[in-house]
Order: C-alpha cells, then structure tokens, then sequence
C-alpha cells in the first residue's frame, strides 16, 4: 500500500502528532508513506512530495505547525492563478490532481483539515480518489465529533491571556476587551470565557446589543468591582448587524473578519466613559506546543486514519463520539454546521453564575 498525506487550512496544534501517528501506523503495516506540501500543491506542481519515514517524524509529536506546511488557498476545484494582466482566475485542477496522484503510485490519501478541506476531500472521493478525512479545527466547528485537535490548546492560550489581563484591569479600574477567533462558531470565546471568568462574552450565535453590555459593566460599577473582562469572538455581531470585514483577502481565500474588540472598546468607552482598552488574541491561539489532551487526540486520530484506510472507508472521516474513535461519513459532518447551543449547559451554565452575553 502507497498512501499520501496533506495538511490543509489553517494550521492547528497536533496536527504534526496526526502525521507521526499515521506515518507510524502505516509502515508497521509495510506500508509507504508520502507527505503532500502546502495542501494539494504538492501535487500540483506548486511544491513537493516528499516520503515519510519513522525518521523524519521522528521527535515532532509536541511541535506546533506542521512538517508538511499548509495553506487556505490551495482548493483544487477553484485554484486561484494569476493572469498576465495581474488579475486572479480560478481554475479547476482536481482532474491534474487525480491523475497525478495516480502517477505518483498514491493508493490512498489522508487528509487532515476543516470543513473546507473535507468538503474538497469529498468532491474528490466524487471523483474516484480513495480518501479518509481527519477533522482540524481550533474553532471545534466540524460535526460528527464531539472535538477536534487544537481546541483544548486554543482555548488553554486565551485563558492564560485573560488571567494576565485580569490583573491589569483591575488595577487600573479598566474594562478590557479581548478578541479571540470563532469567524461563525464560538466555541473558544465560549469555554475560556467561562473558565476565565469574564464578566461578558460575545458569540455569533447570541447577537447581542450594546446597551446590555455596557449595562452589565456599569452594573459591576455600581457593586464596588470597577473593572471588567468581556471576551468576544472575531464573527460576534450586534443584533441586526453583521461581522466586520477587516482588511483585502487573498485570492481564494474566506472574507477575514475580525476588529470587533477595538470598536467595541471605544463605544463601550463613549457610553460609559470608563476607560476600556482592546487586545486580539489572533494567531497566536494557532500556535505553539499542543496541550496534553491535543496530542493524545491527535495521536488517536492518525492511528485511527491508518486503519480506516485499511479498512476501505473511502469518503469517511475519523471522529471522536467519546469514548471511543469511529468513523463517520463526511457528507454527514458537513451537512449541518456545528455552532454553539444557546441552550447548551455550558451558556445557561455562564447566566447563572452572572455572566452577560449582551442580549438581555
């Protein structure tokens, strides 16, 4: 058996201990092992192919990143290639893709990304292509599983960032905003929000108003605790609005959203005239060393890869329904998007200990 690797979409915590995981298990079958670069440009002729072996991931199980690099911008069905005249045209490669893989002796790929790059990975098992997917995401907004890899490291990082802002919040009598990422889901500003304590947190899935937030940091005000954290995630918007767009995207790109905290901060600032500052998170919840509970699950992901290969389960992805690892259908994961429960005991959990999500 000849299989190939790629990693597509935003970069995640784990995702190299997916590739030691899966490279591992593959050649305790016999089996060889190819890492595609950069997505599927490996196969396009944008970068290369390279092997992998017990050596080369060897030691990288706690690196952040990946060995084999990424990119949002590599959908073989619409690759952006740029005209003569400088303007961007997407392109249909995925029938150069398929037949070059099939040069290249590749029986079977697995492929570790979000719902964007499942969603590739079934257009091409439409197609003919022997694929087993593996959810990525730090947002935790793929369905058919109850995590991903990237999550828990994501979440631990924004937690650390408002544990430090405490401090200076409350030294200073100020209200601090932070911003993290969850473009439509909000998962991270949700679980370290509540394990941060903030006093608002803000969600795509609850619009909310600003005079209920502005009241519920003037209502700490009035109880003698002058300060406030309100975490809000970069797609939140006000009821009847929609999230910011910050910025020119890439050519093939999403929209980037984001800039919600330093406008929220400033009208905050302008109603109540306490002094508020701003901080985004950004990147670097994509970054560093995965948590224990990231390498573990990732680690069980790539093993679990290896034998849905082995077992034929072409257009399935790998999934945790705790306990256990299984297999479920992509186009099942994809069908409803996973967001945030406004009922979930996590939110309801959040109102009764006092915390505000701005729409009441």
């Amino acid at each position: 058996m000849r299989i190939a690797i790629s990693t597509g979409g935003g970069d995640a915590p784990g995702l190299n201990a997916v590739i030691r995981a899966a490279t591992l298990s593959a050649i305790g079958r016999g089996w060889t092992v190819l890492g595609i670069k950069r997505g599927y440009a490996g196969l396009l002729g944008e970068d290369e192919v390279v092997p992998l072996t017990a050596e080369s991931v060897r030691g990288i199980a706690h690196l952040g990143g990946t060995i084999l690099r990424t990119t949002n911008r590599g959908n073989p069905f619409g690759f952006p290639v740029q005209q003569k005249d400088g303007s961007w045209k997407e392109v249909d490669r995925s029938g150069e893709l398929i037949e070059n893989a099939r040069n290249l002796g590749i029986q079977a790929l697995i492929s570790i990304g979000g719902d964007g790059s499942l969603a590739i990975a079934q257009r091409l098992v439409e197609k003919g292509m022997r694929i087993v997917g593996v959810p990525k995401t730090i947002d935790n907004d793929v369905s058919g599983t109850v995590t991903t890899f990237g999550f828990d490291t994501a979440v631990t990082t924004a937690i650390e960032a408002i544990d430090k802002l405490h401090t200076t919040a409350e030294s200073h009598d100020r209200v601090m905003v932070l911003e993290v990422m969850g473009r439509d889901a909000g998962f991270i500003a949700l679980h370290s929000g509540v394990s941060g304590t903030a006093d608002v947190i803000l969600i795509p899935e609850i619009p909310w108003k600003l005079e209920h937030v502005c009241e519920a940091v003037m209502e700490r005000d009035r109880s003698g605790r002058k300060f406030a954290i309100i975490v809000v995630a970069e797609g939140a918007a006000e009821q009847g609005g929609v999230a910011s767009i910050i910025g020119e995207s890439m050519p093939g790109q999403n929209r980037r959203v984001g800039g919600i905290a330093q406008r929220l901060a400033k009208s905050i600032q302008d109603r109540t005239g306490k002094e508020c500052r701003s901080m985004v998170l950004g990147h670097l919840q994509r970054g560093g060393m995965p948590t224990g509970y990231d390498r573990l699950l990732a680690t069980r992901f790539g093993g679990a890869a290896t034998q849905a290969v082995a077992d034929g389960k072409w257009g399935h992805m790998v999934a945790l329904q705790t306990p256990h690892i299984v297999t479920v259908p992509i186009t099942e994961a994809l069908a409803v998007a996973k967001r945030v429960d406004p009922d979930h005991d996590v939110v309801q959990t959040a109102r009764r200990i006092g915390i505000s999500f701005g729409d009441r």
